[in-house]
């Protein structure tokens, strides 16, 4: 059974009842890169950090050491539109983990030392990204399809802009984006739900700060063919080929996510699988992915592999797009994709703390949520034709195509 309510200062709760002894909770605040101005960039990721560093109660070691003191966990990341809080823990220690979130999100101290020394850390950490071409593509990626606009720009942001960071500027930012209002405090475990209220009413019941909210701007994306090669002296070419997709919204991002599935999922089976790596044995991994945000999306299809064989794996990836545009699936072999599809989702909604941050991103964007039960009878009611319409939408014009050499 899953539960929500709002506090007065307007912070929404949403919570999942578990029979498991572990709980998970946290807050995902919507607030993210996109979220900053010209000169922050980087600074959603940077009050991540800081707020690990201490406050008015704790230094750094002392958050460290709360949860982990009883055999918990505490973790956060920042993505492009939102920054998660969040715990894993015994049941019983649930107030333990309200309490030291509410007094990291509200009462952080940010130290100009410690802010001095957390620059130098994240100066590493965008160092060691730059030396791993499998992710820095995607990011590079998203950066060609959104130039210009919020969402294309590191998450990590720049050295520039971080070299430049105050406590003044951190402060504004978390005065302008960290307001309850733009908080979901999510959970799940065995605690009943009336405890769950009552401890965030004791330390999540502040007055939220009365500012303008900044409204997210959505991309204006041409459609246009745009190929672009970077020199990394990489062993293997890393190649992306993309299309800008609709937003999380869309009525068709189910059929979206299917698709996705058969042509390049996380399976073996998957029609890019089973012809760049199986029949020819050209790259060791391959795979496409969708990236859905609240106003737009990305699909993308990655792989890495023999730089003498980049333009044949790029036909054959072009070759497996032109199958599905070319006929609707067969019956079977559409009922087989939603068996596969489902099965997946069933077991990783074994894996708790995924599905605890899946259903508090969703609350978070639509104000609902949906079961196990309620997805499968979402994927059910796809069709052959649903399906072959998306494909063609989405694969009409030129692709978008980056390379590293």
């Amino acid at each position: 059974m899953i539960h929500t309510d709002t506090l007065s200062n307007g912070l929404r709760i949403i919570h999942r009842e578990s029979p498991s002894e572990i709980s998970h909770c946290g807050i995902v605040v919507n607030t993210g890169s996109r979220d900053e101005y010209p000169a922050e960039a980087g600074m959603a990721h940077f009050v991540e950090h800081m707020l690990f560093k201490g406050t008015h109660r704790r230094r750094a070691h002392q958050i460290a050491a709360r949860m982990e003191n009883v055999g918990g966990e505490l973790n956060a990341y920042t993505t492009k539109e939102e920054t998660f809080y969040y715990a894993t823990f015994l049941g019983e220690y649930f107030p333990r983990a309200v309490e030291l979130l509410a007094d990291m999100l509200f009462h952080s101290e940010f130290s100009p030392v410690l802010i001095e020394r957390e620059r130098e850390v994240i100066l590493d950490e965008i160092n060691s990204y730059q030396d791993d071409p499998a992710e820095l593509i995607w990011d590079d990626f998203e950066n060609m399809l959104f130039a210009g606009h919020d969402l294309g720009h590191y998450i990590l942001g720049e050295p520039e802009t971080l070299n430049r960071f105050t406590r003044d500027q951190i402060l504004s930012f978390m005065e302008r984006q960290y307001q309850p209002s733009q908080m979901v405090f999510f959970s799940s475990g065995r605690t009943p739900f009336h405890k769950v209220k009552r401890h965030l009413e004791q330390h999540f019941s502040v007055t939220p700060s009365l500012v303008e909210e900044r409204e997210r701007r959505a991309p204006e994306i041409i459609p246009q063919p745009v190929k672009q090669q970077i020199e990394k002296n990489t062993a293997q070419s890393h190649v992306m080929i993309g299309f800008p997709v609709f937003s999380m919204h869309h009525p068709q991002r189910y059929a979206l996510l299917l698709m996705n599935n058969i042509l390049g999922g996380g399976s073996l089976n998957s029609r890019l699988n089973a012809s760049l790596r199986e029949k020819y044995g050209l790259v060791y991994h391959v795979e496409s992915n969708v990236t859905l945000y609240s106003d737009t999306g990305l699909f993308a299809i990655y792989f890495a592999g023999d730089p003498q064989q980049r333009e044949r794996c790029i036909r054959l990836v072009r070759k497996e797009i032109n199958r599905i545009l070319e006929k609707e699936l067969t019956p079977f072999q559409l009922n087989l994709a939603k068996r596969q599809w489902k099965g997946q989702l069933g077991i990783a909604a074994e894996q708790n703390e995924n599905y605890t941050l899946a259903m508090a991103k969703r609350y978070l964007h639509t104000g609902g949520y949906l079961s196990l039960d309620e997805m499968f009878s979402r994927i059910d009611a796809i069709t052959a034709e649903e399906l072959h319409v998306t494909a063609r939408e989405l694969f009409a014009g030129e692709h978008i195509e980056l390379s590293y050499l």
